[in-house]
């Protein structure tokens, strides 16, 4: 068994892709540098990392593959699974060796956990654009604050640069640390602080500080606190269909399941 190990980077997986045509190779497995050695290895190859090799096979993806293909590919990237890297190593490796039909050939266990993988962070992704809740701060910049299981920022941005383009805001991946800022005038810039634990906001619940929170958006998230009980019927109650359409690993940031400050009550 030939075992490739890269340095966890997609720049690092397409010089693997390079490097095993370059050597006419058909690499079994491909791991990255912590990763356990299988029991029957016959060939450790270690891939060094080299842009312009990595710029060469995307280019040459980009011309085989259709828009469609390439954007599932680069949304399956945003999942940040480790479980993504050989079946994405393979898939791209069988585009190039039999051609692009290969990605509709959904009984290929490659192209099905990639497609898998990138249906799931698109998922994720139209969740977040739902779940997304702003406060306003006294300066009139809107805040949001997400943790997503995935890296899904990228998917989101262009939808609330649409729809909020007349106000300034900022969406902010706790997670990740680093967000959006959109200042009202330009194109929305990635962002992340130095020092979080100085930054106006709570990173654990999303809250601004009380301080420079505006005083109409405290009125606000009263009234939408209200408003979601207010439609709550009783005897209508699903708690299973509820956590099923809103996921609990959202609610720490959602106004309508975060109690009032005391100061507010």
């Amino acid at each position: 068994m030939t075992v490739y190990v890269f340095d966890g980077t997609m720049e690092g997986l397409l010089s693997a892709v390079f490097d095993a045509f370059f050597l006419k190779e058909e690499p079994e497995q491909l791991l990255t540098g912590g990763d356990v050695l299988p029991l029957f290895c016959d060939r450790v190859y270690q891939v060094t990392t080299d842009n312009e090799k990595a710029r060469r096979v995307w280019t040459g993806l980009e011309k085989k593959l259709s828009r469609e293909a390439m954007r599932m590919i680069t949304t399956s990237l945003l999942s940040e699974l480790q479980e993504l890297w050989q079946p994405l190593f393979m898939l791209i490796n069988k585009v190039f060796r039999q051609g692009s039909e290969v990605v509709r050939n959904f009984a290929d266990p490659d192209v099905l956990t990639v497609t898998q993988i990138a249906r799931r962070v698109a998922h994720e992704a139209h969740r977040m654009m739902q779940f997304v809740r702003f406060q306003k701060a006294i300066d009139g910049t809107y805040l949001s604050v997400i943790s997503p299981d995935h890296d899904v920022l990228p998917l989101i941005i262009n939808h609330f640069h649409d729809r909020f383009n007349d106000q300034p805001w900022l969406i902010y991946d706790a997670h990740r640390h680093y967000g959006y800022h959109y200042d009202g005038n330009e194109q929305p810039i990635r962002i992340s602080f130095e020092n979080e634990s100085s930054v106006p906001f709570s990173l654990i619940d999303g809250k601004l500080s009380d301080d420079i929170l505006s005083d109409d958006d405290h009125l606000l998230q009263d009234l939408w606190r209200t408003y979601f009980k207010a439609i709550c019927i009783r005897e209508r109650l699903n708690p299973r269909k509820q956590l099923n359409d809103m996921p609990r690993r959202y609610w720490k940031y959602l106004t309508e399941k975060q109690q009032p400050n005391k100061t507010n009550t």
